[in-house]
């Protein structure tokens, strides 16, 4: 096969964590396989860019093996908080973890799928994806890579050709089988699994996995663990506000112990700066709108320290769960300043240009996307009035980090809102027309690279 020798390096630490973590499992057999979306330009980056279409569909649509890595798919097992409420009765219910790998950088990076079948955690499931969701998480992570987001990627779709029935959409609906490259699949819920069967000697052995495996360090002491996963997820929810983007369903089961973004089911943009604008039809109370999506994260990282209790003194874990509100703060100013192409300059400029900014999106509801096009690195054009004098004036003592392109600003702002996604499906559904979405892809690709 031809795998790339000097980039594919295959991994297999999960392995070592044992059978209490993992339960294998057995790939779906679909009637077909069409292969739909491939990113090459993910699978460079861990060897696989030229496997041929043939291979790639026989490795992520019949999960064949890839060499050395993984020799069976595991499901893997956790417990999480759904919407405040502790269960204890989910896992991986139509996903499993395929490989593992090194990228070029040396980090450890996991195949995960999303719609491969049942599991020993499906419930009453049926494991499966739509292809519309498939297509919806190809947007959202395309999206949110070029947004400066850290985020799983969409490595392959292919569509499975069975009918689903799904009862929030309309039915029946076709298939997919979707594998995402991420950074560890190990979530806050895994932590939580543990601390509720008592399981002092996994809770230790997980610790050591996260430290050495994800982030690079030997022990497994579980104060820094936390520090860790505090700085990395108080980016994570600044970089959200940044990108205007709520994910939806903040559970403590969906939250990446490497503050890596993943699983992407009712996500929206939000389209102005609105605190109470949710992703979710089933969120009634707000708990995950757009503005509370940094108390949210935080709440989630508090329930892993209560986890961490099992094997830690409560009160180096607090201290270090206190840092999450001014990690945050920290990293919102340089998140949005980013988004703006402009510099930072201190501490204390930058926070108040990001308060006035918030301010003024906030009275005036300005379109998101509009603004932070029109705003990236030169002046605001002369229709923003009298009321956006004072973003002009902060905006001034920050010099631009690069020059606005021809290319990319000669045109309009590439946005990603719901109206959209439903443009891009409807070819999809009604003629197999893939055209619009790949010129999609080409565009958020490019304002990546505009902004980047």
């Amino acid at each position: 096969m031809p795998i790339t020798p000097q980039a594919y390096a295959p991994a297999r630490p999960l392995l070592s964590l044992g059978s209490d973590f993992w339960d294998p499992v057995a790939p779906a057999a679909f009637p077909e396989t069409r292969l739909r979306f491939r990113n090459d330009r993910a699978a460079a980056e861990v060897g696989l860019a030229d496997l041929t279409d043939e291979e790639w569909t026989r490795h992520f649509g019949r999960f064949t093996p890839l060499p050395d890595t993984l020799p069976q798919p595991l499901a893997l097992r956790y417990h999480g908080h759904q919407f405040r409420q502790y269960n204890p009765d989910i896992g991986d219910g139509r996903g499993f973890t395929f490989a593992q790998l090194r990228d070029d950088q040396g980090r450890l990076k996991d195949l995960g799928t999303k719609g491969s079948g049942q599991t020993p955690w499906s419930r009453f499931g049926d494991g499966r994806l739509t292809l519309k969701g498939a297509v919806r998480e190809i947007l959202a992570t395309e999206m949110l890579e070029a947004l400066n987001v850290p985020t799983s990627r969409t490595l392959s779709v292919i569509e499975t050709g069975e009918e689903l029935h799904r009862g929030d959409e309309p039915s029946p609906t076709r298939s997919a089988v979707l594998v995402r490259l991420s950074h560890g699949h190990i979530r806050i819920g895994t932590f939580q699994r543990l601390a509720y069967l008592r399981d002092e000697a996994n809770m230790r052995r997980l610790t050591a996995y996260v430290l050495g495996e994800l982030y690079g360090e030997p022990g497994d002491d579980p104060v820094r663990l936390l520090t860790h996963v505090v700085g990395r997820t108080a980016t994570l929810a600044a970089r959200y506000m940044a990108a205007s983007f709520v994910h939806g369903v903040l559970n403590s089961d969906n939250i990446n112990v490497t503050g890596e973004s993943f699983d992407y089911g009712p996500w929206r943009f939000a389209p102005t700066w609105d605190a109470q604008f949710t992703a979710a039809y089933f969120d009634h109370a707000g708990l995950y709108a757009f503005g509370r999506q940094p108390e949210a994260i935080g709440w989630d990282v508090a329930q892993l320290a209560a986890a961490l209790r099992l094997i830690a003194d409560s009160d180096p874990l607090i201290a270090a769960l206190e840092g999450f509100a001014p990690a945050f703060q920290a990293a919102l100013p340089p998140a949005i300043l980013w988004r703006l192409g402009r510099a930072p300059v201190d501490t204390a400029t930058d926070r108040a240009t990001v308060r006035t900014v918030e301010a003024t999106l906030r009275n005036t509801q300005a379109p998101l996307d509009r603004f932070f096009f029109d705003a990236f690195a030169t002046d605001l054009p002369p229709d923003y009035g009298l009321e956006w004098d004072s973003v002009r004036a902060a905006l001034a003592a920050h010099p631009p980090r690069r020059a606005r392109d021809a290319g990319y600003w000669s045109a309009s702002p590439c946005s990603m809102q719901i109206a959209e996604v439903e443009a891009l499906w409807a070819p999809i559904a009604t003629d197999d027309d893939w055209a619009p979405l790949e010129a999609k892809i080409a565009a958020i690709r490019a304002m990546g690279a505009a902004l980047a």
